[in-house]
């Protein structure tokens, strides 16, 4: 799953918020990001905890839980990608990511959800995607709205 969106900021400004784990938490629509831990991240296999709930989704009761985003790819001002670790072994393996993308007016922003490498154990466990397409896109609403905040301040 991709969705896209034109945000009137320059890259670095779009990238410092996707590598600063509260910036995570900032711009989440799922309703599941409660709080992160950690440094921003500045490679791939970097890591920070996030503390999440799962009742917001209302799908499998988890409730509140911890999970690592292990980052997966990260090319300052253009791209960073990760995957989430957490207390189930093997790890699903999906991928959310986003590439950044310089164009007249800022920067346009690509979202992305990738699910195509779990294994059929976990299309059982759970619903793909976990997270919905419509969460997806009001995630880079939010992001835009956080750049901006993070600009002006």
């Amino acid at each position: 799953m991709e969705v896209s969106r034109l945000i009137p900021a320059p890259a670095s400004a779009v990238f410092a918020v996707l590598t600063d784990p509260k910036g995570h938490v900032d711009i989440d629509a799922s309703g599941m990001l409660m709080d992160a831990e950690g440094r921003p991240v500045k490679q791939p296999g970097d890591r920070f905890l996030v503390h999440m709930d799962r009742d917001a989704l209302g799908d499998v009761p988890l409730g509140k839980y911890d999970v690592e985003v292990v980052i997966t790819k990260l090319t300052p001002d253009e791209e960073i990608a990760w995957t989430v670790e957490g207390r189930v072994r093997p790890h699903a393996r999906h991928i959310y990511g986003y590439r950044l993308e310089p164009t007249e007016g800022g920067t346009r922003v690509t979202s992305y959800y990738d699910w195509s490498e779990i294994t059929e154990e976990w299309k059982q466990r759970l619903t793909f995607p976990v997270v919905p397409e419509s969460a997806i896109k009001a995630t880079l609403g939010i992001l835009e709205r956080t750049v901006r905040r993070r600009i002006a301040a």
